[in-house]
């Protein structure tokens, strides 16, 4: 099942993960946009963190799910950016896939059906 998701990063600047290699490098909407669809559509994000783990032949396969068909869309509203997720990934995925890009700089603003 598609879900859309409607993300607020109050200071897009300051929405970074803790490790700099993983995170945000955009701070308008158009190129977080486009860095979340990425992490979402394809494995490049998942393959980076899963080698940088102690023992990544232990992580959970199914956390390196990807959604081809993701599409996100963004609005910048001076220093907030606010996106539009469409994915049919768990929750959970694309929960770590915003942990690792934005650290705790977002907010989850509200779920429906894609």
């Amino acid at each position: 099942m598609r879900n859309k998701y409607f993300l607020r990063f109050p200071d897009a600047a300051k929405a970074r993960g803790s490790e700099p290699a993983l995170a945000f490098h955009s701070v308008g909407a158009e190129g977080m946009a486009e860095e979340l669809q990425q992490a979402l559509s394809g494995t490049a994000l998942f393959d980076r963190w899963r080698g940088m783990q102690e023992d990544p032949d232990a992580v959970d396969p199914g956390m390196g799910a990807v959604d081809p068909q993701a599409r996100v869309e963004g609005k910048q509203h001076d220093l907030s950016v606010d996106l539009v997720a469409v994915t049919d990934l768990p929750g959970a995925v694309f929960k770590h896939r915003l942990k690792l890009l934005a650290g705790s700089g977002w907010q989850l603003r509200d779920v429906t059906a894609g």
